[in-house]
C-alpha cells in the first residue's frame, strides 16, 4: 500500500507540471514573435498593417484597442507577419470592362505626361496589390483603400481614361509582366513620406519612383 500511496503522488506531481509547462511555453513563444513599436506622427493602422504585413485588426487586438486610433509615442505590440504565399507574376488578371475603365482612369490620373512605360507601371503596382496578402484583391478595392491614391481624395479618378492610358492597361493586362515587384510609387519631389522613401527601390521611370 505505500508503495502504491507513493506512485500515486509521483503521477499527480507529474500531471501538474505538465499542465504548468504549457502555460509557459506559450508565454515565451508570444513574447518571442512580437516587436514593440513605436508610433510616429504619420503613422496609421492602415499604414503599419502594410509596413509590417500583419492585418490592422490583428494590431488591434494585441494591444486591446477598440479602435483605430493611435497617436505618436504609444507603443504598440507589433505580432508576427504571416508568412506570404509564393506569388506567381506570370499569371495574367482577367478584368471586367468596368475594372479596366476604373484602373485606365486612375493611370491617366497618376501619371498624365509621363512616359507610357510609367503608364504601365502604374497599373502594374495595382495588379500586383491584387496578387499580395496585404492589399484586397480585386482592382475597385485596391484603388478605393482608404489614403491609397491622391486622385481617389481630389476626384480626378472621376474624370475620363485617355487613349495612351487605356493602351497601358492592356499591355500591362496582356503581356508577361516584367515586374512583379511593385506595390508602391511616388514623386520624390512632391512627397514628404519618410514611410515611403524608406521602401526598397524597384525602378525609376519619368518623374515617378517606384518601390516594394
Amino acid at each position: 500500500m505505500k508503495y502504491l500511496a507513493l506512485m500515486i503522488a509521483a503521477f499527480m506531481l507529474i500531471s501538474f507540471q505538465i499542465v504548468q509547462n504549457p502555460g509557459k511555453q506559450a508565454f515565451a513563444k508570444t513574447i518571442d514573435n512580437v516587436d514593440i513599436y513605436t508610433v510616429k506622427e504619420e503613422d496609421s493602422l492602415s499604414k503599419l498593417s502594410r509596413q509590417f504585413g500583419v492585418a490592422a485588426e490583428d494590431i488591434q487586438k494585441a494591444n486591446y484597442k477598440k479602435d483605430e486610433k493611435i497617436f505618436a509615442g504609444d507603443k504598440l505590440i507589433i505580432p508576427s507577419a504571416p508568412k506570404k504565399k509564393k506569388r506567381i507574376t506570370e499569371q495574367k488578371v482577367s478584368l471586367s470592362k468596368g475594372e479596366k475603365d476604373l484602373l485606365a482612369r486612375l493611370v491617366h490620373a497618376e501619371a498624365k505626361g509621363e512616359p507610357h512605360a510609367g503608364k504601365v507601371a502604374v497599373a502594374e503596382v495595382v495588379l500586383n496589390r491584387m496578387k499580395d496578402e496585404k492589399f484586397p484583391d480585386t482592382v475597385k478595392e485596391v484603388i478605393y483603400e482608404d489614403r491609397q491614391f491622391e486622385p481617389v481624395d481630389n476626384g480626378m479618378i472621376n474624370k475620363p481614361a485617355g487613349k495612351d492610358s487605356q493602351k497601358a492597361v492592356q499591355e500591362a493586362l496582356t503581356e508577361e509582366r516584367k515586374d512583379g515587384e511593385s506595390l508602391f510609387f511616388f514623386n520624390p519631389d512632391q512627397t514628404n513620406s519618410k514611410w515611403l522613401r524608406t521602401r526598397a527601390v524597384t525602378k525609376e521611370i519619368g518623374n515617378h519612383r517606384f518601390a516594394k
